[in-house]
């Protein structure tokens, strides 16, 4: 069963996101302000995979819902809405762990590219944890990888990943001391068919950055190749 949650307090759009949702073969939650949104989820945690979340809403709003929901699973799919005009707030969004985010008005299509996407991504990562922990690893430095399990550790210490910073991070992994583009990042994590711009790589990247590096203000192992990308620095480069 693909569940998801649907936390969207205009009645109207919310209405439009459940009939393409259920149409496409998803079971869905509705919510009509973050505070609902975070009893649903409490209620049946296990039970959804992918949470679409607006931004402006009553009670709690879609940032707060967005950081309790991804601090109490790493697993699950965040999407967040955003109008044109709230820029800053899709990279708020980002960094409060959501993979994604959608711009007002959107097309059927695109909700559903959008949806269907962040949904393979969190059945894949699921799976591999379902799986024997002995799988293959890949070791730089300090850092160890392994893509069974789909963790990084660092200093034997277990880093907390999302689904997408986990494939950042196994693309860089596989491609050490190597300059990466945003539009490489961009067409390997996201898919070809991806809506949205390369912000979204910058704002992961920076995610990230908080997460791996000692000093995430002047970064050592996940560096920025002006005009071009990023690259990960081993010691042996």
């Amino acid at each position: 069963m693909k569940k998801v949650l649907v936390a969207e307090d205009e009645e109207s759009i919310r209405e439009f996101i459940v009939i393409n949702l259920t149409r496409s073969g998803y079971t869905v939650e509705q919510a009509e302000n973050g505070a609902v949104a975070l009893e649903k989820f409490a209620k049946d945690e296990a039970g959804f995979d992918v949470a679409i979340l607006d931004i402006m809403m009553p009670e709690v709003d879609g940032f707060n819902v967005c950081k309790q929901l991804r601090a109490k699973s790493s697993d699950l799919g965040i999407i967040m809405l955003s109008a044109k005009t709230q820029e800053m707030d899709k990279v708020t969004g980002l960094l409060f762990g959501a993979d994604d985010y959608v711009t007002k008005p959107f097309s059927p299509s695109e909700l559903m590219a959008r949806v269907d996407a962040v949904y393979r991504r969190v059945e894949m990562t699921r799976g591999f944890r379902k799986n024997d922990t002995t799988g293959e690893t890949i070791v730089l430095d300090e850092f160890e990888l392994n893509l069974r399990n789909r963790t990084l550790a660092k200093n034997g210490s277990n880093i907390e990943l999302t689904q997408v910073e986990f494939q950042i991070i196994e693309y860089f992994f596989k491609n050490p001391n190597a300059a990466l583009t945003r539009t490489d990042i961009l067409k390997t994590v996201w898919g070809n068919n991806y809506f949205g711009d390369e912000k979204i790589v910058d704002v992961n990247i920076r995610r990230l950055r908080m997460k791996v590096e000692d000093n995430p203000s002047t970064p050592e192992r996940l560096t920025t190749i002006w005009g071009l990308g990023y690259k990960w620095v081993t010691d042996n480069n």
